[in-house]
């Protein structure tokens, strides 16, 4: 089961889970980051890492947020690896 970034991170997109994640699936969706579900491997380093408690397991999130998190464009979007990939 992956993990799901929610409505936390709207706005606020500190990076720290992208710093931690052994599998860099962490995408710039605009106002608030994403996990490609394909790739991560529920290690929940992000979730820990997280300072605004925006990261749960799948199981855990609102169908709302599972839904963003699925069906973005990663193909198009930029990949953060850091706190210095995202833009504000």
């Amino acid at each position: 089961m992956p993990r799901i970034v929610t409505g936390a991170c709207i706005g606020k997109k500190h990076g720290d889970c992208a710093e931690v994640c052994p599998t860099e699936c962490f995408f710039d969706l605009g106002d608030m980051l994403v996990i490609n579900p394909d790739d991560c491997i529920d290690c929940a380093a992000c979730e820990d890492a997280c300072p605004e408690n925006a990261i749960f397991a799948d199981d855990e999130s609102d169908a709302k947020w599972i839904k963003i998190n699925a069906e973005a464009d990663f193909g198009s979007l930029k990949q953060i690896f850091s706190k210095d990939d995202i833009v504000r």
